[in-house]
C-alpha cells in the first residue's frame, strides 16, 4: 500500500479546521479522506472505517476530551497526528504515553498537513518495528533461559554434561519435529510433576 492509498479519518468538531486538514491531503493526493464532526460514538466509525491513519484536531483541548480522545489512542494501533492549539506539559506527555505518533501545536496549516502525516506514519512504523523487535528479544531470552532449565533438569537426573543435555534436547527435537524450546518446555513440566 502506498501512501497514497492510506484510508485517513479526520475527528475535528470545527468544520472550519476540519476543510483545511482535508484540502492539505487531498492537494497531496489523498482521496480515502473521511471527515468526522463529533467524538461521541468515535470508536464505532474507526472500528467500521478501519482507518490506516487518524488526524485529531482539537482547537481548544479541555481535560475531559483530551482523556477521552488518549484512552481511544491506546487501544488503537494505528499512526495518529494531533493538532492542539494550545498544550502543556502533562498534555504532551498524556499525548505520547497513549501512542500519539505526532503532537502538533500551534501548527494547522494545510501545506503542513501532508509532512506531518508522513512523519506520523514514518514514527509509528518505528515504534512498532523496536516493539516487535522487543518482544522478540525477550520471547528468544525468555526461551533460553527454559532451554537452560531443560539441560540442568537432564543434567542432575540422568547425570548428563551439558553437552549431552542440549544434544538430547536438539535431538528430539529433530525426532518430533518440534521447536526446542517445546521440549525444553515439556522436560520442565515433566520434571515439576515428578518432583
Amino acid at each position: 500500500m502506498t501512501h497514497l492509498d492510506l484510508t485517513i479519518l479526520v475527528i475535528d468538531e470545527n468544520a472550519i479546521r476540519a476543510s483545511i486538514i482535508e484540502e492539505g491531503l487531498r492537494e497531496a493526493g489523498h482521496a480515502r479522506v473521511t471527515v468526522v464532526h463529533e467524538v461521541n460514538g468515535i470508536a464505532r466509525t474507526i472500528e467500521t472505517l478501519m482507518p490506516d491513519v487518524i488526524i485529531i484536531d482539537i482547537e481548544n483541548p479541555n481535560r475531559d476530551m483530551m482523556e477521552h480522545l488518549f484512552q481511544l489512542t491506546r487501544t488503537v494501533s494505528r499512526p495518529i497526528a494531533m493538532f492542539v492549539d494550545r498544550s502543556d506539559t502533562a498534555s504532551i506527555e498524556a499525548a505520547v504515553d497513549a501512542g500519539v505518533s505526532a503532537y502538533i501545536v500551534d501548527g494547522l496549516k494545510k501545506e503542513r498537513v501532508k509532512p506531518i502525516l508522513d512523519m506520523a506514519v514514518s514514527r509509528f512504523n518505528a515504534f512498532s518495528r523496536l516493539r516487535r523487535e522487543l518482544a522478540d528479544a525477550r520471547s528468544a531470552l525468555e526461551e533460553r533461559k527454559l532451554i537452560e532449565r531443560a539441560k540442568g533438569i537432564l543434567m542432575k537426573m540422568r547425570g548428563l554434561s551439558e553437552e549431552e543435555a542440549f544434544a538430547l534436547l536438539r535431538q528430539t527435537a529433530m525426532n518430533e519435529k518440534k521447536k526446542l524450546s517445546e521440549i525444553a518446555q515439556s522436560v520442565v513440566t515433566a520434571a515439576g510433576l515428578l518432583m
